[in-house]
Formats: structure tokens, sequence, C-alpha cells
């Protein structure tokens, strides 16, 4: 059996391993331009075939049938081959309401934002019509009526935020005073600004990484025309988020991020970055940025490189000791990550070449002293460093496998 996921441009992806996982049969990208749509499909040398952005409504012209649920919807995402008869299915209706049940909430007799008016709309306006949403209202970028600000839940249907434009939000949600959930169908990162936002104010989230793989089971149950078990869907997005999840490492100056942190990297066999050496990368060394101009300077540099660092998906990532002084970062460390905070007692760090360090051991109790509250604010999990880095190692891999 060969199944292809089209667009017309891949590289964030994820259904392949999603697809490996579920079912035993050969499933590829294949990006494809408009004008190729028309040989491709008179080929039809596949048996099936997932749809993404902007083919889901073009390829219905090709089809011979289509389902009653796509038919409403107005969209396809799933194609099965059957001696040459194409049959076209949204499975995201599906995978949507996996979704909303992930995020433990409920539509029933609620007030509905939904931001954006494209294809992915379509699918959330139907799921939330048949749970019985009391009201729906779609909302664009361009103009936000007061009104639609009283939305119980809010439901995010447009790539804003999405890899690689991160840290960016359709819509400012502590406006909405009465919000219950919010809903992203956006997946990677894991956390957008708009689920960051919510999480702050204390609101039931989701991202879209459960309907990713909802839909992908329902699809691979339409191409091998069997039954899938459920519980797969739960433990496949859990592999995914533990793979893909950065390792993101903070802690005093020479608490000893860096040489743990490739420990970590040649244990598990991830990318390691450390954010002082790409810094350095880009002419000037932290210190000689601080000494040339000043602390400022350097917070600004570390922010835009942790910025484009934390955009990368299954890393370890070693950060400067201060980074927790600037709140700015705190978004962009926890876009997709499990935070570290490795704990070293003060007489024990490591101070050569690193100039807010200096000045003794009483100015550096002070800083920790600052800084200890921020660390516990910025991380997942706390780590005490033991007497040698391999050691420091097992305990991180061993609370992240928990």
């Amino acid at each position: 059996m060969k199944c292809y996921l089209i667009a017309k441009k891949l590289g964030h992806s994820f259904s392949k391993p999603i697809h490996n996982a579920l079912a035993d049969y050969e499933y590829d990208y294949k990006e494809l331009e408009e004008s190729e749509l028309d040989k491709f499909f008179e080929e039809k040398d596949f048996d099936g075939l997932n749809v993404t952005i902007p083919y889901k409504q073009t390829v219905m012209k090709y089809l011979d049938s289509i389902s009653p649920e796509a038919q409403r919807i107005g969209a396809v995402n799933t194609i099965v081959n059957r001696n040459g008869i194409l049959t076209g299915h949204n499975t995201d209706y599906y995978g949507f309401m996996y979704e909303i049940g992930e995020a433990g909430t409920e539509i029933s007799g609620k007030d509905v934002v939904i931001l954006g008016r494209g294809g992915a709309s379509k699918t959330v306006v139907c799921v939330c019509e048949d749970l019985g949403a009391k009201s729906i209202r779609l909302l664009t970028r361009d103009s936000i009526p007061e009104d639609f600000y009283d939305g119980q839940i809010v439901i995010n249907a447009t790539p804003v935020g999405m890899f690689p434009d991160t840290g960016k939000s359709a819509v400012d949600i502590t406006k909405f005073t009465r919000c219950e959930a919010v809903l992203d169908l956006i997946y990677n990162p894991a956390n957008t600004k708009l689920i960051l936002d919510a999480k702050r104010m204390g609101i039931k989230t989701a991202n879209g990484l459960g309907m990713l793989v909802a839909q992908a089971k329902k699809a691979c149950e339409i191409f091998t025309d069997t039954q899938v078990d459920d519980k797969k869907i739960d433990a496949i997005r859990k592999n995914i988020e533990k793979q893909t999840k950065n390792i993101i490492l903070i802690g005093m100056p020479g608490s000893g991020k860096s040489t743990v942190g490739k420990e970590l990297s040649g244990r598990l066999g991830r990318p390691f970055f450390d954010s002082d050496d790409e810094i350095t990368k880009l002419g000037k060394s932290p210190a000689e940025i601080i000494e040339s101009e000043g602390e400022e300077a350097f917070r600004k540099t570390e922010s835009d490189v942790l910025s484009e660092l934390c955009k990368k998906s299954g890393c370890v990532i070693a950060t400067g000791g201060g980074v927790v002084t600037q709140e700015r970062n705190f978004d962009i460390i926890h876009q997709n990550a499990t935070v570290v905070f490795i704990k070293r007692p003060v007489d024990e760090l490591a101070t050569d070449g690193r100039p807010l360090s200096q000045g003794g051991e009483d100015k550096l109790k002070k800083m920790y002293e600052v800084r200890l509250p921020l660390y516990k604010k910025f991380s997942h999990i706390e780590i005490e460093s033991q007497k040698t880095w391999q050691e420091t190692a097992k305990l991180i891999i061993d609370a992240i496998s928990e």
C-alpha cells in the first residue's frame, strides 16, 4: 500500500512518523505545484492520500465521490483509491472532536469564537454546530467587535503563531472576560503565544497535536478498511511530544549547563546548542558584548539568539545564567521545551571568564538569591548537581522519562 501527504510545501509535518506508528504501509511526503495536480490524479499512483493546505478544496474536482461530512464541510483531507475510484473524506472532523475532549471542555450551550475564516474553520464550525454551541462567531484579524470578547470558547483556526513565525497571536486572549477554554489547531510549536497567555490566566488549553494524530488514525482506518484502537492516539501523541520537545538547561553561571548538556546530547542522540556559543558566532563573545556595549545590549542579543534556537525541535539547549532575568524569555523558552534547573552550591560555581560573576562569593550569593525564584518560575524540573556531570545527566534523563 502506497500513501502520501500532499501539499504545496511541506517541512514541519509529523504525519509520517504518526502513520508509521499506526500501521504497516508505505507513507511519504509529496510536494506538488498546482500545475502538477492534473497529472498526479490522472496517474492515480497511490492507494491513499492525506491532503493539507492549500489543496483541501482544490482536490475535490478530481474525486468520483465525496463523503457526506466532507461535502458539508466543503473540504477533503483524506482520499482513498479503490480500483481507480477516488473517494474523499474529511477526518479533521473526528480529529477536532478529539481535541475538544482532550481539553476537557464542553461546547454545548457555549458562546464560541473561531479565529479565521479559512478551510480549517469550516471543520470547526461543523463540529461546534453538532455539539450544540449556543452561538458561533467567526473572527478575522481585520477588526474585532467588542462583543466578541464575551466568548467562552476561543478556537484558533489561523496559522498565526505557527513555526517558523512563532511568538504571535491572532487575538489578545486577556481581553476575553468569560473564556473557559482555548483550543489551537497549531501543533508546532506545542505552546503558541495564544496558549501560553491562556495558561497564565488559568484557562483550559489544547494544541493541535491530538487533533493531528486523531485525524491520522481515522485516515488510517479508511486506507486499510480496519479499526485502530483509540488508545493509540494518546500513546503516539505522548511519544511525539517526548521526541520533539527541547531540553533546555537553566541555572547560575558556572553551574555546568554546557557540560551536562553535551553529556545529554551524547546519551540521547540529540543535537546540542549553547546559547553563549551561538552569540559568539555573531562576532563577539558574551563577555566582550557586556564589556563594550553593556549588559542591556547583551540581553537583547541573547533573547534574539534564543528566539531562533528555541524554534528547533528535539534539541538540548544550554542557556546563559541570566536568561531568567528577562521576562520576554519565558515564552521564548516555553514554546516547545522541558526546562531543567541545575542547582549547584554557590561556592562550587566556576567564575573564570564570566564578568557578571566577578566580585567574590558574597556577590554571587546575592545574585543567586535574586535569581532563585526566577529559576523556579521558569523550570519544570529541578535537579541537584551531582559529583560528576554524568550523574547529573542521568538524573535529568530519569526525571524527564517519568
